[in-house]
């Protein structure tokens, strides 16, 4: 049966923290709190862990999952960012923007499939946390079924993911209740992929 853990997303106790880093470090999927809605957790380095997400999410391996960041410089890591970017990034980060952009070449081969990568620094003390714990990022796609509402507290996705989860992080109703926007920076100007918190008006080229 999947643990269960209170927690304060915007003050953890660096147990459970230290916990959720365990359970990722040993290839483990944990549901979080974020800023925008609860997300599904794992090591985006552990390969196994992220065909695991896919698993429980009913998800189609051909579509990438988004990663959250510690810091805004993780990225690097990860992506190869444009000007465009970073003035996105510059305006909104923390925040429910996610930006896409060209995958970087080191990267292992399942990561570098998707060639680009959705990232984003959330408005969230516990998910930077454990991010910057686990080498800087987090897979951070949300903790429901393909297809079906993304969900805005901890019981809401124990209801469609059940035990297949190792550890649920229970901190409250999210403060925004309402996905990130996702936008492609590879362009000249940025592409909307999918409309959330933020909505298009304000996403005119910077």
């Amino acid at each position: 049966m999947s643990r269960v853990v209170n927690v304060n997303p915007d003050c953890p106790d660096p147990d459970v923290v230290k916990e959720a880093v365990k359970v990722l470090r040993n290839g483990g999927i944990i549901v979080i709190p974020t800023d925008t809605v609860y997300g599904l957790a794992a090591d985006p380095f552990n390969e196994d862990a992220v065909k695991r997400v896919y698993e429980v999410k009913e998800r189609s391996q051909s579509k990438p999952l988004p990663l959250l960041l510690g810091e805004a410089h993780h990225a690097l890591r990860l992506v190869k960012p444009n000007q465009l970017f970073w003035s996105l990034a510059m305006r909104y980060w923390p925040g429910p923007l996610t930006l896409v952009a060209e995958s970087r070449e080191d990267l292992p081969g399942y990561l570098r499939r998707w060639e680009g990568i959705g990232v984003r620094l959330p408005n969230c003390n516990l998910c930077r946390s454990i991010a910057r714990k686990i080498g800087g990022a987090i897979i951070g796609t949300s903790a429901n079924i393909s297809g079906m509402e993304a969900p805005r507290t901890a019981a809401q996705a124990m209801s469609m993911l059940g035990d297949q989860v190792d550890l649920y992080l229970d901190g409250g109703p999210t403060f925004l209740g309402v996905s990130s926007t996702v936008v492609d920076t590879r362009g000249e100007s940025p592409r909307i992929i999918r409309e959330g918190y933020i909505r298009k008006e304000a996403l005119v080229a910077p």
